[in-house]
Formats: structure tokens, sequence, C-alpha cells
């Protein structure tokens, strides 16, 4: 008798295992793009987010320039900064400092136990099929972080920040720095017609024409190129007005001979831009100087002086090992 219905078993059970392989592959997709962890999404850091960003970084108890406004405002876009609060903390995704081709987070930063965080950030990387690493992790974090049993902890090396006790560069005075004091004498004796001032929205353009002259100068890697082109979006963002960046020009025949920016954090000055000619002799030492006794007239609390790290160039290193570091603020790589 033929079938009324028309009905195949053949045809039907294809039809019912394509169903639902094509209902696994829906679930599938809905695990992969649908589901929003319980941190939610990240955004990026723009210049418009810093005021609510910097509301926890301010916070936060070490002085590692990482954590500062400065640090995280220049470096927004070439470690691709962004940001998710959740439960009264902030958390930062970026990259993996000493290797960008891996995405990796700051110490979160909040109300929120260290356990927590990172067992929401875990729920995050399973969600978006990464690994959880962190990068730059202080040092004060280290013991903290050990106890829930990372499967990798590295230094982070030539990433250390020099840190010094701010009143030897703010006066030049003592055994240690008569070097450099030799070095402001010999710019003050050599430069008749020589003064510094305020970096401010009025003269920033100063400092931003400068930067072609220093550009013949500066060397000519990638990371220096980069570095330059950072440090010309930090004096826009002065000459827009960012009252949480304080610089300072020096002027020598006349001309800028050098600039610099920093913000403060606490007892802590941190010094994120300083360029100076060499055409003009000891303008590096003199900027320094200029800028940590202005600076520490202004802000009396400060006590030390976060100078960043070396990248690794022993010309750098020299120059600032020169200064007398106190204390070489270390950084880690942590993978769970």
């Amino acid at each position: 008798m033929e079938n009324a219905w028309n009905f195949s078993p053949a045809v039907a059970g294809n039809n019912v295992t394509e169903a639902i392989f094509d209902m696994a592959r829906k679930v599938q997709s809905l695990k992969q793009e649908d589901i929003t962890p319980e941190i939610g999404e990240f955004k990026k850091i723009t210049h418009a987010d810093m005021p609510v960003v910097w509301k926890y970084l301010a916070n936060e108890k070490g002085r590692t320039t990482d954590f500062s406004y400065g640090g995280v405002l220049m470096w927004v876009d070439f470690f691709n900064y962004e940001y998710a609060i959740y439960k009264d903390t902030l958390f930062i995704k970026g990259v993996v400092e000493n290797d960008m081709s891996k995405p990796a987070f700051s110490l979160p930063v909040g109300a929120l136990p260290l356990s927590e965080s990172i067992d929401l950030l875990k729920d995050y990387c399973k969600a978006k099929n990464l690994e959880l690493e962190f990068s730059a992790v202080p040092e004060y974090a280290l013991q903290e972080m050990k106890q829930l049993n990372p499967v990798v902890v590295e230094e982070l090396k030539d990433w250390g920040d020099y840190l010094y006790n701010a009143a030897p560069l703010a006066t030049v005075a003592g055994k240690k720095m008569s070097k450099k004091r030799n070095h402001v004498h010999q710019f003050e004796k050599n430069c008749d017609e020589w003064h510094s001032e305020w970096l401010t929205p009025d003269n920033a353009d100063k400092a931003y024409a400068f930067m072609d002259i220093f550009d013949l100068e500066g060397d000519s890697t990638d990371m220096a190129a980069a570095e330059r082109e950072l440090s010309r979006k930090l004096i826009l963002r002065m000459k827009e007005g960012d009252s949480n960046l304080e610089g300072m020009l020096l002027y020598a025949d006349g001309k800028v001979c050098a600039y610099t920016i920093g913000d403060v954090k606490g007892d802590t000055l941190f010094v994120h831009v300083e360029k100076a000619t060499r055409n003009v002799n000891s303008s590096y030492e003199m900027i320094n100087y200029v800028f940590a006794k202005a600076m520490c007239e202004k802000h009396p609390e400060i006590q030390y002086i976060n100078r960043e790290d070396d990248a690794g160039d022993m010309g750098l290193r020299m120059a600032k090992e020169s200064y007398h570091p106190v204390e070489i603020l270390k950084k880690y790589n942590i993978i769970f």
C-alpha cells in the first residue's frame, strides 16, 4: 500500500540528523559569540575615559609607571589598552610587554579580592578562547599571585623601572651627584641666556616643533620612532589642557633645547618624556634638574622619582644608573 504521507525513513533520518547538527552549530556559535562573560566586554581606553580609569589607578599602591596616568595615556595605542569596570574594580587588557603578539591583562585594581578578579578573568578567557596571562605585575603582588597557583612566573627582564630619591635629583647635592652638578654648572656657564618655563597649552606647540629637531638626532630603531610619535601625542594632550600632566621647556640662546612631561601619583613623580638636543651640552642634565626641582617645590609630597625602564638599551641603562637609583622596580609575567 502506498504511503499516503509520502514518508521515507531514510530521508527522514537524514533530515533529523542534519537538524541535530544545525542545532549543535548554533549552540557552538552562541558559546563563541553571543555569551557575554560576567565581567562584560572590554573597550578601548580613550583620552575621554581617563578620568574614570584614573579614579582606580590613583588608588593602586605601587610605584611602577604602568599604573600612572601618563604611563597608560601615552602607551594606550602601542599596547592596545582596553578596559572594563565590574564590581568597582578596574580590569585592563593589552598585550605582553615583551611579546606583543600575545594578549595580556594588568593587575586588577579596585574593591574585589585578587582571587575573585582572577576567577572572573578565567571565565572571560575561557569564553574568548584566550590564555590568561598577566604582564608587568608589580613585585608587591607577586606572593599573592603565587598563592593562586599560576603555571608560569617569570621576571620581565629589561622592563624594571628606575626609582630614585627625589631630593638628590632636585638639588644635585652630595658626593654621588657631583658629576651631574658639574653638568648643571657647565650649562649655566656656557649658555648666557637660558631659562625654563612650565609647559602649557599656550606654548605646547614649541615642544611639538622641537620634536622635528629631535627626530634628526634620535635613534632610527622602530621602537625609538614609535616612542617619538607617542611623545608627540602626549604633547597634544597637554595642548588640550590635560591638568593631570605637567611639563617644562628649557631654552638656550632663545631656542628650545629640551622639554619634559610627567605626572604625580602619591609620593612619586613619573617622568614619561625627556627630550634634549645634543647640540647643547648638558641639556639633558639641566632639564632633569630644573623639572625635578620645580616639581618638588610645587608638590612637597614627592619623595621619589620614577624614570621608567631602559628597555634593554645599554646606553640608556648607563644614563639611568648614573643618577644612582635606590631601587629597580621589578615586574613579572604570570600565566594561569
